[in-house]
């Protein structure tokens, strides 16, 4: 029987942590053990990231262990704008780990994206080691358009999914909301909006009449199949996505995907599963995008809605299975 070790122990609804808890099942599923102890034995050792406990990574590494690394994207917020000093610290502290790591310890990388790879050869250089692009998958049997939902009928239903849209990393927020103030002139538009918001800006963003706009926070993981089920479109908010897995959970509910053509993007949205447009502006100076080109995209998805919901679900089944992805890992990690 294969172990396979993972650190770090990532908890959490989003990000990281998603992947962690999909890849783990996944493991489980076809037999293999799973430790987050890097000083058990182990067949291979699969870092998420970075991790701030380097010398269990150098004993394993001593001992000859496979480790492989899986990279997000670069911390980059704090070069465009202020974000606040605990931010930029953590920012710049993280980048410096996540390149040690990847120079000194890993035995093959593993970029989410073709994006992803890009940036990282292009900012720090190609890695010494091996490396693959793996996409993000998703449980297809969880993430469905069959089951319950409450999609409205007399109103359309504007979904937003991110793991934090406060201080500098409010500018998705404030774009969805120009976005859904020019949807409301020809519909009847409801804005949800899932992830870490200060009150002070629920507060001021509450008080308009163009539309409704509901702040859920953090949502439980199971409630997100019905909630994207209950919707009409996801807006992709962030700019240069690594690989979302919102938008790939978006595709396999069966939920059209409207954002900026920015990060990995493209290569998660194609055909019909929605709509990409130019950003319009500098992005990596968090310049002022051209919303109302994506708000005419958006009408598009809105007025037809049978179509892109059926091509996105295609889209996901095609690509983004979790049994797909798992597999590509796994033929890295027992190399």
């Amino acid at each position: 029987m294969h172990r396979i070790c993972i650190v770090p122990r990532v908890d959490g609804l989003a990000g990281v942590a998603s992947f962690r808890l999909k890849f783990e099942d996944g493991l489980r599923l076809r037999g293999v053990e799973i430790t987050h102890n890097p000083s058990q034995e182990a067949d291979a050792l699969l870092v998420l990231a970075g991790t701030k406990n380097l010398i269990p990574l150098w004993r394993a590494s001593r001992r000859g262990m496979h480790i492989v690394q899986r990279l997000d994207g670069i911390n980059w917020v704090h070069r465009a704008r202020w974000a606040g000093l605990r931010y930029t610290i953590r920012a710049i502290y993280g980048n410096a780990n996540l390149s040690f790591i990847r120079g000194r310890f890993s035995h093959h990388v593993i970029y989410q994206s073709q994006f992803i790879k890009r940036w990282w050869e292009d900012w720090y250089g190609p890695a010494r080691v091996p490396s693959s692009v793996i996409l993000n998958g998703v449980d297809l049997s969880r993430y469905t358009p069959d089951g319950l939902h409450e999609r409205p009928s007399q109103h359309y239903r504007l979904l937003v999914v991110e793991g934090s849209l406060a201080g500098g990393l409010d500018s998705g927020l404030h774009q969805s909301i120009t976005l859904a103030n020019i949807l409301s002139h020809k519909f009847r538009i409801e804005l949800f909006i899932v992830g870490r918001v200060d009150s002070r800006t629920q507060n001021k963003l509450k008080h308009q009449n163009a539309f409704r706009i509901k702040f859920m926070n953090t949502v439980p993981r199971e409630h997100i199949p019905w909630l994207m089920r209950s919707s009409h479109l996801l807006f992709s908010a962030e700019v240069n996505p690594p690989c979302p897995n919102s938008v790939i959970e978006a595709l396999a509910c069966g939920l059209p995907v409207i954002g900026f053509d920015t990060g990995s993007l493209s290569e998660i949205v194609q055909g019909d599963s929605g709509r990409l447009v130019p950003y319009g502006a500098n992005e990596w100076k968090l310049e002022k995008p051209d919303v109302p080109t994506l708000a005419n995209a958006a009408v598009e998805a809105l007025e037809e809605q049978p179509r892109f919901r059926s091509a996105a679900r295609k889209r996901a089944e095609s690509v983004f299975g979790l049994d797909k992805m798992v597999d590509e890992y796994l033929k890295v990690l027992l190399e």
